[in-house]
């Protein structure tokens, strides 16, 4: 299983699957982060927190704790 924060700066992914409950969740979602959105990986922070991330045609900063809790997949080039 690979999440969100294991990708790699420059990838695209899609999203497969989202842990997590109630109010974070729901938060992830709010951000335009669902089921089967490609997500580009545009900067990760000197000590990895947090992620700059492209979804949905907005740049988008995640936590490492909020990242490791979407499971992501390899889009296909």
């Amino acid at each position: 299983m690979k999440t969100l924060r294991d990708a790699e700066i420059g990838e695209t992914v899609r999203v497969v699957k989202l842990y997590g409950e109630g109010a974070v969740k729901r938060r992830i979602m709010d951000m335009g982060i669902t089921k089967n959105t490609t997500v580009y990986v545009r900067k990760v922070a000197p000590l990895g927190d947090p992620i700059e991330v492209t979804v949905r045609n907005y740049e988008l900063s995640l936590r490492k704790t909020d990242a490791e809790m979407i499971e992501v997949e390899e889009v296909e080039k």
